[in-house]
């Protein structure tokens, strides 16, 4: 029974996981890698997908500028068109045997749009952690009618995992305020 309570705390902590690498991706206005490591590139002809981070280094040179280095420097055009094609907004320049990124700063229309896009993962996460509980209760249920765990356990049970459903969901909502907090910040 205890590893019933176990697997929701791992189901929980994955999604808190996911969020945050989720939220990082979620530009705040200076250059970080993780902005565009995770873009899939159609590397050497379209035979391999791979993400820019498997491809390249790369490196926040300043708070505007990302350069990105290619491991193999017959794939520089690729990666440039993946980034043009991304939908991420950045102009990529190819610069002898790398690609340079200027990060624009954000005006405050386009703050209150990643704003909102924080919003909409964030609630995705609280969705994802309320789908847990609901699966931990419902095997709680299905223990107690097969008279594998008595009513004081299903009780004591039920009411662990609410708390851990509401500690991560507390935990979700201090992500988002430090992310809204850093998108806010000029």
């Amino acid at each position: 029974m205890d590893q019933l309570l176990d697997s929701a705390k791992m189901q929980m902590a994955k999604v808190i996981e996911v969020l945050k690498q989720d939220l990082s991706t979620v530009r705040a206005g200076k250059a970080t890698p993780s902005l565009v490591e995770h873009i899939v590139v159609n590397a050497y002809q379209g035979t391999q997908k791979l993400k820019v981070i498997e491809l390249a280094q790369v490196q926040a040179q300043d708070p505007q500028t990302l350069v990105i280095t290619p491991y193999d420097a017959s794939i520089i055009g690729e990666i440039h068109k993946a980034i043009m094609d991304s939908g991420t907004g950045f102009t990529p320049v190819i610069d002898g045997q790398l690609i340079r990124i200027s990060i624009p700063p954000l005006s405050e229309e386009r703050r209150q749009q990643l704003v909102s896009l924080v919003h909409q993962k964030l609630e995705g996460g609280r969705i994802q952690v309320r789908q847990q509980r609901h699966e931990a209760m419902s095997e709680v249920k299905k223990q107690l009618n097969d008279k594998a765990i008595s009513e004081d356990d299903d009780e004591r049970l039920e009411k662990e995992i609410q708390k851990l459903t509401d500690d991560t969901i507390t935990q979700i909502d201090s992500l988002g305020k430090q992310k809204e907090e850093e998108l806010m910040a000029i």
